[in-house]
């Protein structure tokens, strides 16, 4: 007798009904199985740090097979459900249409469209364009209409408080929803009591992003819990720490010309090793043997 299997986003969105959940950007497959020892619910792929890891700045430079690449190695190696920045959708209503459908067939578990124009840019930068909100609407009806799970998770992320203010804002998050957004994510406010405000405004499962160096405050998860969010995006954390950590190790070796100092900071053999589980693949290579 089979055992049914949640879907993806079956299980993104029984995390966030239980309880507040963290969601940690993880840039590789190998963070992810990290995220998940750790105990984490779900994890995300940040357009921003797969931008980064290319060389290129997040202004909508790569595509989405390379957004769906990445995504697709990163569901290979966890059983978590994974949310992924789909940026703009990658092209008008008909492009999203084939985005919901790329991603959807790489294991992902749902994605979040923003209403900006390209170019876009971060969303805790000045110099964003919005499309009309009836062109994002537009965008949500046709990522809904092309889901082939019903459970697949679609958020609408609006970036209209660093541009238009609060009150499109708000104006924009009542739209999506009606246009069948799951969820929204309201980017860069700008303190406590406009998070507040935006939960008591909007009566929809509502995600916050805690970035660093941005215009909002890096509140902890209890803190937004409280609030009234469902989900708190970390998205670039564990990105920029580990990029801090290589740029402080190639100094080292640069300037000492060893990298004895670095060790206490580092994953040993043994761990990295436990983390891939590479026993398993030696144990299943021998028993191929006989």
């Amino acid at each position: 007798m089979k055992t049914e299997v949640s879907s993806p986003g079956r299980r993104l969105r029984d995390a966030w009904a239980g309880k507040t959940i963290a969601i940690p950007g993880t840039f590789n497959a190998l963070v992810a199985k990290m995220a998940e020892r750790l105990g984490f619910s779900a994890v995300y792929l940040s357009g921003g740090a797969l931008s980064a890891a290319a060389g290129v700045p997040d202004v909508g430079l790569l595509g989405v097979t390379e957004f769906v690449d990445a995504a697709r190695s990163i569901t290979a190696a966890t059983t978590l459900p994974l949310l992924c920045d789909a940026d703009t959708g990658f092209g008008e209503a008909l492009n999203v249409e084939r985005t919901v459908r790329l991603f959807e067939a790489a294991g992902v578990a749902g994605i979040h469209l923003e209403d900006q124009e390209l170019p876009k840019r971060c969303g805790h930068l000045s110099g964003k364009g919005l499309v009309a909100p009836e062109v994002m609407a537009a965008k949500i009806r046709a990522a809904a209409a092309a889901r082939r799970d019903p459970d697949f998770v679609l958020i609408a992320r609006t970036d209209a408080r660093g541009v238009t203010g609060f009150d499109d804002a708000v104006r924009r998050a009542k739209l999506y929803l009606e246009a069948g957004a799951d969820a929204i994510f309201p980017e860069a406010l700008e303190n406590a009591d406009e998070f507040a405000a935006f939960v008591r405004a909007v009566p929809a499962p509502l995600l916050a992003n805690s970035t660093e160096f941005g215009k909002s405050p890096n509140l902890d998860v209890a803190a937004f819990a409280s609030l009234g969010y469902r989900m708190v995006l970390f998205p670039l954390t564990a990105f920029r720490s580990a990029l801090k950590a290589a740029q402080e190790t190639l100094t080292d070796i640069m300037k000492k010309g060893h990298q004895r100092e670095r060790l206490s900071g580092m994953l040993t053999r043994a761990e990295l090793y436990d983390l891939l589980n590479y026993a398993g693949y030696e144990a299943r290579d021998k028993a191929y043997f006989g």
